[in-house]
């Protein structure tokens, strides 16, 4: 039986700086039946808006780790949602622990008592336990601990959806958890900030090439780039990023 596809579009491919130009970490999953974003930045309000999504389809953001460049754009999303586009679905928010505390503190900080406000929707939290997998919506997230400094443990995350398995690294220096994220996955994201350079919580692409027989998986994609690495683009073996990279799975 032939397979609906998955559509993964990077509307967010940039680093903390937006290095090239490009936006903070967003990554939308849109299968037959749900849209939900891997990571929302800072800007990814923005980047949304310029793709002309209907933020009302996005049922949950997963979130890597708890740098802002990678969950900064939340309580943007979640005021526009109240705000703007008057959601009444509930809307779930799944990352490592101490997401919760977190994002309404951020909140708060940007739009004092948002974090209170009454909503017209559920804004719902889940804190993930590392290997351990858990379905949310019909979503499998299974998490492996990252190396990467933000107060909290940062995750590799694998996702099953619509029989696809998308493996995203999110930022973590090398270790094994990508290639258990990422074993037989049918796509795989993955940061290289430097090409060569070693960046403390970081993953630079030549330590990636030098493991990159441990890898089972399908297609791969490099996002996350400084201006470096940007500059040798040229050089990488699989896909670089951009925003506005869509791929079909």
């Amino acid at each position: 039986m032939e397979k609906n596809p998955v559509e993964v579009l990077f509307l967010g491919s940039g680093d903390a700086f937006g290095s090239g130009g490009r936006f903070q970490a967003c990554i939308s999953v849109r299968t037959p039946s749900d849209r939900f974003l891997m990571d929302c930045g800072a800007s990814s309000l923005i980047a949304m808006k310029r793709a002309q999504i209907d933020l009302r389809e996005v049922s949950k953001i997963l979130v890597s780790h708890l740098h802002g460049d990678h969950f900064g754009g939340i309580p943007f999303f979640v005021l526009d949602a109240q705000l703007v586009a008057k959601r009444a679905a509930p809307l779930t928010i799944i990352g490592p622990t101490g997401l919760h505390d977190r994002v309404s503190a951020a909140m708060e900080v940007l739009f004092p008592g948002s974090a209170t406000a009454r909503r017209n929707f559920d804004l719902r939290f889940i804190e993930l336990i590392p290997r351990e997998a858990t379905t949310v919506d019909g979503i499998v997230v299974t998490a492996f601990p990252g190396s990467n400094a933000g107060g909290a443990t940062p995750h590799v995350l694998r996702i099953e959806t619509a029989g696809r398995v998308v493996a995203y690294s999110g930022d973590t220096e090398w270790t094994p958890a990508l290639v258990e994220a990422a074993r037989d996955a049918d796509l795989f994201i993955c940061e290289a900030y430097f090409f060569e350079k070693k960046a403390k919580g970081h993953l630079d692409y030549s330590t990636f090439l030098s493991r990159r027989g441990d890898f089972s998986c399908g297609r791969i994609v490099v996002t996350h780039m400084s201006e470096e690495m940007l500059s040798r683009s040229h050089e990488i073996d699989d896909i670089p990023a951009a925003d506005g990279l869509c791929l079909s799975l």
